[in-house]
């Protein structure tokens, strides 16, 4: 019996001391035993931080994968203001080599409907809302000024692209371009958004910053801006990503992109495209350029208005 009791206060020592933490003696040598074991709030926390971060991962994953699906399967149609105003016809890519935009109303005007302008006698006005044509760099600054006083996204992505490039009397500024160009693309512009992204990809006049560069080119690719999915395609081969490049490279040669079926068919030649793959591109580009054509800018071209 009184073993059994010096065997039961032993066991409740030991059980007292290994919820304390503090181990247990030895009966036979009296050295305190100390289990090596993490305390359990720390291992909590440990195992709270793992899962934090697993779900972290997951969920940029995720995004990811998102992004990807709405850039591929957006921005196949060009935003209207790639359409000229008179005619309503897209206008022939590049878009400024086919066209001219005016400062008084900031509408492009396709060479076609210029051509008809100047067979009715129109030289000196606005071919869409026969504004008087400033001829001095002094004017037409003013009007563009004005227009952006007002807000129009537009006048400040061109007024951004004569910053950047010192036009119309202006010292090169690209600082001040990069603000007219951020404040354009916050209200809708798809040119400010596709400055933005070429400027910072390539770091020209400002600290290089690509993944910022691409998501302003990514911002105009899925609202239909051609010239900014043709990079995107650069971007991706250049990284070795040469099934992307082919998807984004389709996407703007079938919007009437010559640049991008030029890709296509050299990466075909190289064995990284299909045949079958050139032959979609072609013809898309093909019937993309024919629904941009029109009797005036034929005759335009022929004259080399």
């Amino acid at each position: 019996a009184e073993k059994a009791g010096r065997l039961a206060r032993g066991a409740k020592g030991l059980a007292k001391d290994l919820v304390a933490g503090y181990g247990w003696k030895c009966w036979k040598t009296g050295q305190r035993k100390t289990p090596h074991r993490t305390p359990l709030s720390q291992q909590s926390m440990s195992d709270e931080a793992a899962a934090a971060a697993q779900a972290a991962v997951e969920s940029a994953d995720q995004a990811a994968r998102s992004l990807h699906q709405r850039l591929m399967a957006s921005g196949h149609e060009r935003p209207e203001g790639d359409r000229c105003p008179i005619c309503f016809d897209l206008v022939e890519l590049p878009v400024a080599a086919h066209s001219k935009m005016n400062a008084c109303c900031m509408k492009r005007v396709c060479d076609g409907c210029i051509f008809a302008a100047y067979r009715r006698g129109i030289y000196d006005r606005c071919e869409f809302c026969r504004t008087p044509l400033p001829d001095d760099d002094a004017s037409i600054l003013a009007m563009i000024q004005k227009r952006v006083g007002k807000g129009d996204e537009e006048a400040m992505s061109f007024l951004g692209n004569k910053y950047f490039y010192g036009n119309l009397g202006l010292a090169k500024d690209v600082s001040r371009a990069i603000e007219l160009w951020t404040e354009a693309a916050e209200l809708g512009s798809l040119d400010a958004h596709h400055n933005l992204g070429r400027t910072y990809y390539k770091g020209d006049g400002v600290k290089e910053d690509k993944p910022r560069g691409i998501r302003h080119l990514q911002q105009a690719a899925m609202k239909g801006d051609v010239e900014s999915r043709c990079k995107l395609g650069d971007v991706e081969y250049h990284n070795g990503n040469y099934e992307l490049a082919i998807q984004h490279w389709m996407i703007s040669a079938k919007m009437g992109d010559q640049d991008s079926l030029n890709e296509i068919k050299d990466m075909f030649k190289d064995g990284q495209a299909t045949k079958a793959q050139y032959a979609e591109a072609l013809l898309g580009y093909r019937d993309a350029v024919e629904e941009m054509k029109s009797p005036q800018r034929e005759e335009a071209k022929r004259l080399g208005v």
